[in-house]
């Protein structure tokens, strides 16, 4: 019984009405046995049963005893007293002194009720000896024996208690950082696919859009005095709208780019080579260094990736004539270069990723190259061209498949 809490347990009430059963059933004990036994003073002893019962009982209706100690220490005096008048009238008040006992020490604070319980003992050993007229040791050793046990109990209880809110608390805690964790995971995942995304669609269906534009432009430029020329651009533009149309496609399943499918990566750069020279007005010729070696999946979409971002960017900004893409097999690295002799600018003075004009393509190379702990270097200068080195370990990282 918690007479203190604003709400209880279900096991807290079930204690509770077992206090209150056994403080009734105490009092009607006594008055029976007095009725009983035909003993003087019957009347007043059911009378001081009766009140002690309705003094009693008062407590648990009233909301105050278990809001207020100082309102439970008023109701505990008031039944105190009903009950020293009781036990002065009849020697079997004293086993009410029992529950009194658990009632003083949840009610009270810790020493006040240390103190309660022990003037209730020995008021109950000096009422019983009182009513024998006479002492023995064991009208002591009974009331504070069941002192003894009441305050084990109640101490012991208190401190199952304690520790009980102590692992809620505890859980409450380890269950509100997991769901924190669980939100950061969340969050560094969304971050981690929306930069995956923002790669992704930079080298590939931004890319493409741009070869298109600049395939449309040559195309309004040769009509309508070169009509065979201007339908070759306006072709390339359309096998560039197919072939982003399958990147778009794949790249929403999940799949493998369509120039990794069936074919090695030197094969594919070497294609990219062909299209992007049947296209612009850029010679690219692609060399192969070494013996091509197996490599993980992520490995090769980066490298691809890279070669079509660099492609495209030496398209449209630099001016060049030629680039020499070489894709080279050493030991245990594969690093990709390109060459270009056009303009070149100032790798120290890039202008900022913008949404209108771009300029993410290098970060998106930077990030590529990272996350699977390669290196990329940049050697530029205004009117000596770009030479692009992306540098990759041939050994897997984890979580990472290699074709066969």
């Amino acid at each position: 019984m918690n007479a203190t809490a604003p709400t209880l347990t279900p096991t807290t009430r079930v204690l509770a009405w077992c206090l209150h059963l056994l403080v009734i059933g105490l009092l009607a004990l006594a008055a029976g046995r007095t009725v009983a036994d035909g003993r003087p003073h019957a009347g007043p002893v059911v009378a001081a049963a009766a009140a002690c019962a309705l003094v009693y009982v008062a407590g648990p209706v009233l909301p105050g005893v278990r809001r207020s100690r100082r309102a439970a220490a008023l109701w505990l005096t008031a039944v105190g007293v009903v009950w020293l008048v009781l036990l002065a009238l009849s020697p079997d008040a004293v086993w009410v002194a029992f529950p009194l006992y658990f009632l003083q020490l949840h009610l009270l604070p810790r020493r006040t009720g240390i103190a309660a319980v022990a003037a209730t003992a020995a008021t109950a050993a000096v009422g019983f000896a009182a009513h024998q007229h006479s002492f023995s040791p064991a009208m002591v050793v009974g009331p504070a024996l069941g002192a003894a046990v009441a305050v084990a109990v109640v101490r012991g209880y208190q401190a199952l208690y304690r520790e009980s809110e102590q692992r809620r608390q505890l859980i409450e805690e380890l269950t509100a950082t997991r769901a924190d964790l669980a939100d950061a995971q969340h969050a560094a995942g969304v971050l981690a696919e929306r930069e995956r995304l923002a790669r992704e669609i930079h080298d590939t269906l931004a890319q493409g859009l741009s070869s298109i534009q600049l395939l449309l432009r040559a195309c309004e430029r040769a009509l309508p005095d070169r009509p065979d020329t201007a339908a070759r651009h306006a072709e390339a533009a359309r096998q560039a709208a197919v072939d982003n149309l399958a990147e778009a496609r794949r790249f929403v399943a999940a799949l493998t780019p369509p120039a990794l499918e069936g074919t090695t990566l030197a094969d594919a750069v070497a294609r990219l080579c062909v299209t992007t020279s049947d296209r612009h007005r850029l010679a690219a010729r692609f060399h192969l260094v070494g013996d091509a070696a197996p490599l993980p999946i992520a490995h090769e979409v980066a490298l691809l990736r890279i070669a079509q971002s660099a492609l495209a960017n030496t398209v449209r900004h630099s001016g060049a004539v030629g680039a020499e893409v070489t894709l080279s097999y050493l030991g245990d690295h594969i690093v990709l270069g390109v060459v270009d002799d056009g303009r070149g600018f100032d790798p120290g003075r890039l202008p900022a990723p913008d949404g209108d004009s771009g300029g993410f393509g290098l970060a998106a190379m930077r990030a590529r190259v990272h996350a699977l702990g390669g290196a990329l270097t940049i050697r530029s200068a205004p009117g000596h061209g770009t030479a692009l080195t992306a540098r990759l370990p041939l050994t897997p990282h984890v979580e990472t498949r290699t074709r066969p």
